[in-house]
């Protein structure tokens, strides 16, 4: 009696481990392909600085998650596609980037990221450099004009 117990308890036994272990034969779910998560970059929007980080990332798609840390001012985010170095950026008389000029593609932008405030924009981008700029223009108390870009709102960024 004891032994076909014991017998009976080998075969529950194996039986139990093989219902739990993987099979190995491939699920259809594993063997589709896996879509790429794309890459974040962490925008910092303040007066008067743009920095990400990382600076560079491979081509795809690209969410560019921007903080607006001011202190005072109302600050947007511009994708532009260039090859033109920054001293050839044209300007308009206020110092503004002129985004549709010959040489500068605009890929696209989130306008009036109050301070505080974290917007995201995803993009799929092809390798290149770009620069991610803010353009805002603002009339200051004096009446004169502050173009952002001109104030150094601008860095270079690069998709491999």
């Amino acid at each position: 009696m004891k032994r076909r117990l014991t017998v009976g308890f080998a075969v529950a036994v194996m039986l139990v481990g093989s219902a739990c272990s993987k099979s190995s034969t491939p699920s259809e779910s594993s063997s589709a392909p896996q879509e790429p998560a794309g890459s974040t970059v962490a925008v910092t929007l303040q007066e008067f600085a743009v920095i990400a980080t990382p600076s560079s990332v491979p081509a795809g798609s690209v969410t560019f998650n921007t903080t607006n840390e001011g202190p005072d001012d109302v600050h947007e985010i511009v994708v532009i596609k260039t090859d033109l170095a920054l001293a050839d950026i044209p300007t308009d008389k206020d110092g503004a980037m002129i985004e549709d000029a010959e040489g500068l593609d605009p890929i696209d932008e989130v306008e009036d990221i109050e301070v505080g405030d974290t917007l995201d924009l995803t993009v799929d981008l092809e390798p290149g450099r770009y620069l991610l700029v803010c353009n805002i223009v603002q009339e200051e108390p004096d009446g004169s004009m502050e173009a952002h870009y001109k104030m150094g709102m601008v860095t270079e960024f690069t998709v491999t």
